[in-house]
């Protein structure tokens, strides 16, 4: 009798857990639907298109998810000159417990994306953004992780991207930071004679940006670029790392605009395989023949034997001022001309 009674007790627990659950998938499916209506509705009065086949519900038992097949998001030529245009074969919305308050953006599959005049098609084994939810049109951090992607001809085995937003930002505040890199990058050959060079294979490439705000909202694109400039906006580069064939490089800088609008600024570069990066870009024509002797004399003098082995090391200073790019004072190369109105 005993056990019959704990028998049917543990029944009755069961199904209460299984209704309790059915009833928070059901909540979290339509929190999804409606969340999404909202958002898309939000941006279609903004300007932009939104379309997507009919949503599909799933995910059961854990975690409630939202389909929206061919999806197509275009618009924000107030943004970027021709616009954007992103067209995903599916989208899919995913909340899973515990994180009920952050969520998947699956992307997985054919992509084709054009941002103003570039454009290309793209496929993802895997590529799914996090984000918190209830936090506005523009999330105050984005995170995106993806592998086996293709981009037009260029491989990546895997790229990760921290995205924070602060657009409130204060004269000294960062408005934005960006942060990511990538693994296992295999470029197209024949891209350029950099390739030609130093090889197809990207062992690593990474990089941390921070814009200091505030940033203007309205205007052409020269008027927000100077009042950004007029507001002691710069752009900094907190460290970069790659790692390309015979070439490992660092760096930091910091970059502003000069009266014409022009990037203008200061920093310090470290290269291993110094003497392969200057070929490469002699080969590439970006380095003029009659800068090349003054900037390997440079290269051999300041660079130097690390005591626990390996190859040179050099560790110079980067100065970029009226569109001249120089290395320890030494002319690099001549950078052309930003035009803000095609830009």
């Amino acid at each position: 009798m005993l056990a019959k009674r704990v028998f049917l007790s543990s029944l009755f627990t069961l199904l209460l857990l299984l209704a309790g659950h059915g009833l928070l998938w059901l909540w979290l499916a339509g929190r999804l639907e409606e969340g999404f209506a909202a958002w898309a509705t939000a941006r279609r009065a903004s300007g932009w298109q939104v379309a997507h086949g009919p949503p599909e519900r799933g995910g059961w038992p854990l975690s409630a998810s939202l389909t929206l097949p061919g999806f197509r998001l275009s618009g924000g030529e107030g943004l970027l000159p021709g616009g954007i245009d992103w067209q995903a074969e599916a989208v899919t919305l995913r909340l899973a417990p515990p994180r009920l308050r952050e969520l998947a953006v699956e992307m997985p599959g054919q992509h084709q994306l054009r941002l103003g005049p570039l454009a290309g098609p793209a496929v993802a084994q895997r590529l799914v953004a996090t984000m918190p939810l209830d936090q506005g049109p523009i999330p105050p951090e984005i995170r995106l992780g993806g592998s086996g992607l293709r981009l037009d001809a260029t491989e990546i085995g895997a790229a990760r991207l921290r995205i924070g937003n602060h657009l409130e930002a204060r004269e000294g505040e960062a408005a934005m930071t960006l942060t990511g890199g990538a693994d296992a990058v295999l470029l197209p050959p024949g891209a350029s004679p950099l390739v030609a060079s130093l090889g197809r294979s990207l062992d690593r490439i990474g990089l941390d940006l921070v814009l200091d705000g505030p940033l203007p909202g309205r205007g052409s694109a020269a008027g927000r670029a100077a009042a950004w400039r007029d507001a002691g906006g710069t752009l900094g580069l907190r460290s970069l790392e790659l790692r390309w064939g015979p070439v490992t490089a660092g760096g930091e800088a910091t970059l502003g605009l000069d009266d014409r609008l022009q990037p203008m600024g200061a920093g310090t570069l470290r290269l291993e395989g110094a003497d392969a990066a200057l070929n490469a870009a002699a080969a590439a024509g970006l380095l003029p023949p009659r800068n090349a002797f003054a900037v390997r004399a440079v290269v051999a003098i300041l660079s130097r034997l690390p005591p626990e082995g390996g190859p040179p090391r050099l560790e110079v200073p980067l100065a970029l001022e009226r569109g001249q790019l120089n290395l320890a004072r030494i002319p690099l190369a001549r950078l052309p001309d930003w035009d803000w109105g095609q830009r």
